[in-house]
């Protein structure tokens, strides 16, 4: 399911038009992009947690030269579903 594709269910689950059905799920995604940038973690209970991770500088290699060579450091998104997510997915 794409982007587009999400609007259209939430319009058609919640009988918002279009426009605002797109309005509210842009709205969703820009709050937690947002909030996770800021460095404070996003829990939807039953859902997952969105949240920022540091990774540490790690050393890697040159997959074109095998070279070895450094990662700089730098923060991550993470998702981790919640246990009501896991559960449907496993069946």
């Amino acid at each position: 399911m794409n982007r587009t594709q999400l609007i259209k269910k939430v319009a058609e689950e919640t009988g918002l038009t279009g426009i605002k059905a797109a309005a509210a799920v842009e709205s969703v995604f820009s709050t937690i992009v947002d909030t996770v940038a800021a460095g404070e973690n996003v829990s939807l209970l039953g859902f997952g947690t969105f949240e920022k991770k540091h990774r540490g500088v790690r050393a890697g290699r040159n997959p074109a030269t095998g070279e070895p060579m450094e990662f700089a450091a730098s923060d991550v998104p993470v998702f981790k579903a919640g246990k009501a997510f896991k559960d449907k997915v496993n069946g």
